[in-house]
C-alpha cells in the first residue's frame, strides 16, 4: 500500500521534504501548493513534480497533507486538511498559539485520522544511540545555538529554536513541571533571539535550556544526569558519549578511569555507543507513512508536540514580563 500525499509550503525545508518522499516507496508524492507562482514554477521545474494552484484541490487528490509552511500558517493548513478527512503531517512549532493546538487537537480526535508533528531531533542517530538509556534524568542541560539566518524569524527562538530541545526534555522527564523560570532579550529582530529556561519538575527533576539564533557558531548539545550516569548527546555532529560509575570488572566495554581514594574500587567508564546514521527527516516522513498504513500511534504525536507548545508560551510569558 502507498499513501498517497501532497506538501503545501516548497521553501528551503519543504524542497527537503519533497525530495524525500519521493524517495520513500511507502509514499506517494502526487502534488504541491506553494502561495509564491515564481516558486511553484521553479520547483515544479526542477523536481517534476504536479504544481496545484488551488490548496483545496491538493487536498482533496491524496490520503495525507505534509504542511512545511511560516508557523502562523500551521493551523490554517491543518483545520483545512483535517476536515477533510487527511491525514497530516506537520512541521515544527505544531501551531503558533496555544488556543490553535488545542483547537487543533480536538479536530484531529474527532477526524480520527493520523496527527504527526516534525520534532525531527527524536529521529536524530545520537539520540537514538542512548534514548533507553536516559531512564529518570536528574537534570538536563541544552545548548542550542545558530549563526543568524533569515528564516524562521516568523516566531521567536523559543518557538524556532528551544522547541527542539523542550520536546526532548519533556519525553524524557515524564513529571508534570512545578515551576518556570526564563529569561531572554531580542537582539536583532523584534522577538526574543536570545533566551534561558529552567524548568523544575515535582518529580524534582530540573531542565536548563538555552537558545541563541545570533551565535558564532552552531551548537546544539545536551547532558543527561543520572544517578550514576551522565550521557552527552551532539544533535549537530551527531555523536553521543557515556559516563557510568562502576567498578573495573563489570566495565566489558569503553574506558574505565579509576577513581583515586575510593574505597570501593570504583571508576569512571567512558563509552562511545555505536551510532547508526540516518537521514532524521526521512526517517520521521516514514513513520508517518507506517501510521497510516498500520493504523499505528507516530513516535511523535499531536499530544506531545501541543505539549511543547504550552510550555513554550509559558516561557516566552516569563520573558516578555521582563521585558
Amino acid at each position: 500500500m502507498k499513501v498517497k500525499i501532497g506538501i503545501i509550503g516548497v521553501g528551503h525545508l519543504g524542497k527537503i521534504h519533497l525530495k524525500l518522499i519521493k524517495a520513500i516507496p511507502s509514499l506517494e508524492l502526487v502534488g504541491f501548493y506553494d502561495i509564491n507562482p515564481e516558486t511553484s514554477a521553479y520547483v515544479s521545474q526542477t523536481y517534476g513534480v504536479k504544481s496545484f494552484t488551488n490548496r483545496d484541490a491538493l487536498i482533496n487528490a491524496v490520503d495525507a497533507i505534509d504542511i512545511v509552511t511560516p508557523t502562523p500558517t500551521h493551523f490554517e493548513c491543518a483545520e483545512a486538511a483535517v476536515r477533510a478527512g487527511k491525514h497530516i503531517f506537520v512541521e515544527k512549532p505544531v501551531t503558533f498559539t496555544i488556543d490553535e493546538a488545542e483547537a487543533l487537537m480536538k479536530l484531529v480526535s474527532e477526524a480520527q485520522i493520523v496527527a504527526q508533528v516534525g520534532h525531527v531531533e527524536r529521529f536524530n542517530p545520537a539520540f537514538l544511540a542512548v534514548v533507553e538509556d536516559l531512564k529518570k534524568p536528574l537534570f538536563i542541560d541544552t545548548q542550542r545555538f545558530a549563526i543568524f539566518n533569515t528564516r524562521g524569524l516568523d516566531v521567536s527562538v523559543v518557538l524556532d529554536l528551544m522547541i527542539h530541545d523542550l520536546d526532548i526534555v519533556l519525553s524524557t522527564i515524564k513529571s508534570p513541571l512545578k515551576k518556570i523560570s526564563a529569561s531572554g532579550i531580542a537582539m536583532i529582530t523584534e522577538t526574543v533571539d536570545m533566551a534561558n529556561a529552567r524548568l523544575e519538575f515535582l518529580n524534582g527533576s530540573v531542565a536548563n535550556l538555552s537558545v541563541s539564533r545570533v551565535a558564532v557558531e552552531n551548537i546544539r548539545k545536551a547532558r543527561f544526569f543520572m544517578h550514576d550516569k551522565l550521557i552527552n548527546v551532539d544533535f549537530l555532529n551527531k555523536t553521543s558519549e557515556k559516563y557510568s560509575l562502576a567498578n573495573q570488572s563489570a566495565s566489558s566495554k569503553g574506558v574505565w578511569i579509576p577513581l583515586e581514594m575510593d574505597e570501593q574500587k570504583r571508576g569512571i567508564v567512558i563509552d562511545k555507543p555505536k551510532v547508526v546514521f540516518n537521514n532524521a527527516i526521512e526517517d520521521e516522513l516514514s513513520v508517518f507513512a507506517d501510521s497510516i498504513i498500520n493504523q499505528t500511534t507516530p513516535t511523535v504525536s499531536l499530544e506531545d508536540a501541543y505539549n511543547a507548545v504550552v510550555v513554550a508560551h509559558q516561557i516566552l510569558e516569563k520573558i516578555n514580563n521582563k521585558l
